[in-house]
């Protein structure tokens, strides 16, 4: 058992985002990230940051756009599919949450697939299932980049998901499935998560419940996923946590990744190894002129 058991997601990033730069610096051509809000979103703010930074590292253009709070839902898509036949827009990420009037999904579908860099399109969560997970949505990607980080061989895998969330937990675990994993999903519904995450080398949790995973949920020795984002008030004031109990889990998993600092920033990373994808993909369907 390795004496250090975090997994550095920071790490992670910066070996994904350098081979992004990688690719960009020898390119002349270099269409642009639109990132659109829709009002006043301050809780948007730290991915929109985030999002800024991982792009500049990446060498990819970032444009922001504030769309007013009261645009209808047949003006979004409207731009929308103006920025789909935009050859200097490499791809549109839709920042949420958008205002309550707006049909979010109808809008993730408005993106054309090349050019869905998060990977919420249904074409591209469906691509899933045929394991072309290339363009798949990226806290998803993140999360099983993570486990790969671990060294362990995937084939084989014995992996419980703990939730079953349409943008995370069930993309998640089919991306697990085309790695050769054996994958059980667990939920609200399933009658003892306990029983099922005790067998599993691998243990991925995104539920939003903080500190839902303890010791007793955990096999010794297994490599444990922390997705959940969860504020807490604390005695020092507010705190953010995982959906595991850290401190306590590390003591007995052989790997885990922490919160912050596991796969919030190496979701940031795989949006920009998506743009990278894109950029090739639409190169190969000649929308963008190779360079």
């Amino acid at each position: 058992m390795k004496e250090n058991r975090l997994i550095d997601g920071v790490a992670v990033k910066k070996r994904i985002i350098g081979g992004v730069r990688a690719y960009t610096s020898v390119r002349a051509d270099r269409p642009r990230l639109v990132s659109i809000l829709g009002g006043d979103t301050p809780e948007a703010d730290v991915y929109v940051r985030n999002q800024v930074r991982g792009a500049e590292q990446a060498g990819i253009p970032f444009e922001q756009l504030n769309w007013p709070a009261d645009i209808s839902q047949a003006e979004c898509k409207q731009r929308i599919l103006e920025m789909n036949d935009d050859p200097t827009v490499l791809g549109v990420i839709l920042q949420r949450p958008l205002p309550a009037h707006i049909n979010v999904r109808s809008l993730q579908s408005a993106i054309h697939p090349l050019k869905d860099v998060e990977g919420m399109n249904p074409a591209s969560i469906g691509n899933i299932v045929y394991s072309d997970v290339a363009l798949a949505p990226c806290t998803a990607a993140a999360s099983v980049e993570l486990v790969k980080e671990t060294g362990l061989k995937l084939e084989g895998l014995e992996v419980v998901m703990i939730g079953h969330s349409e943008i995370v937990g069930k993309p998640a675990a089919m991306m697990l499935m085309a790695e050769g994993c054996t994958v059980t999903v667990c939920h609200h519904m399933t009658r003892s998560v306990a029983m099922h995450s005790r067998r599993a080398d691998v243990v991925v949790v995104a539920v939003g419940k903080a500190h839902m995973v303890g010791t007793d949920m955990v096999k010794p020795g297994a490599a444990v996923n922390d997705i959940g984002i969860n504020q807490i008030e604390t005695d020092e004031g507010p705190k953010i946590v995982g959906d595991v109990d850290t401190d306590a889990v590390k003591e007995v998993a052989s790997w885990i990744s922490p919160v912050p600092g596991g796969v919030g920033p190496v979701t940031v990373a795989i949006l920009m190894r998506n743009a990278m994808v894109a950029h090739q993909r639409q190169s190969a369907a000649g929308w963008i002129p190779a360079s």
